[in-house]
């Protein structure tokens, strides 16, 4: 079939053409019905249908997370118990405000049982943090090597925690050693100083 042909096709007389021509006439018809009904119709559904996968992956990975903290609900129950014994436990560690007097007194106690002259112990102004307070405390130290390592391991037995930091040791006179430091001492906040803190952070303006 040449180009003439198909020119002087007549569709009335569509009954009359050739077999061949009928046929290739229905399959440019079926065609341009598929672009037709992809570009006016399935092309939105197309779109709709990959956007409603990409909701359903999204949602199968939440479900997924869910299930397993369901899963894992009473092993996350255990866990928030034990942390607060823990946080209990570490707490019973720091003195409140009405022991803290006692507390510097054991450290002092705990350089003069070991013989050691005390040059300086000045407490330092109080710092507070969110859940507790800090009390620096310059010592100056004179002693034995021997006994300054006992005192300092003394500090570390102590039943409340108590640090040391910015050690600076030096010899002194007769063999005996200086030593320069500062011990850090902490509290607990009571509920008292907490809800005072957390009225004082709403207060400040942003």
């Amino acid at each position: 079939m040449t180009l003439d042909d198909l020119n002087n096709l007549d569709l009335k007389t569509l009954a009359d053409w050739p077999l061949a021509t009928k046929l290739v006439a229905l399959a440019v018809l079926c065609a341009a019905i598929v672009t037709a009904g992809w570009w006016f119709d399935w092309r939105g559904n197309m779109e709709a249908l990959d956007v409603t996968r990409q909701k359903e992956t999204e949602l199968r990975a939440v479900f997924t997370t869910k299930k397993n903290q369901a899963i894992n609900l009473e092993a996350y129950k255990k866990q928030l118990v034990d942390i607060e014994q823990a946080f209990g436990a570490l707490l019973k560690q720091l003195p409140n405000k009405q022991e803290m007097d006692a507390l510097i007194t054991d450290v002092n106690q705990a350089g003069l049982g070991r013989g050691l002259q005390f040059e300086l112990f000045k407490p330092a102004a109080e710092t507070v943090s969110e859940f507790y307070a800090e009390t620096p405390i310059s010592v100056k130290v004179t002693g034995g090597y021997h006994d300054i390592a006992a005192f300092v391991s003394d500090v570390a037995k102590l039943s409340r925690i108590v640090t040391l930091h910015d050690i600076n040791m030096s010899p002194a006179k007769d063999g005996v050693m200086n030593m320069d430091a500062v011990v850090r001492t902490y509290r607990y906040l009571d509920d008292e100083e907490t809800i005072s803190r957390k009225q004082q952070a709403k207060e400040q303006p942003q």
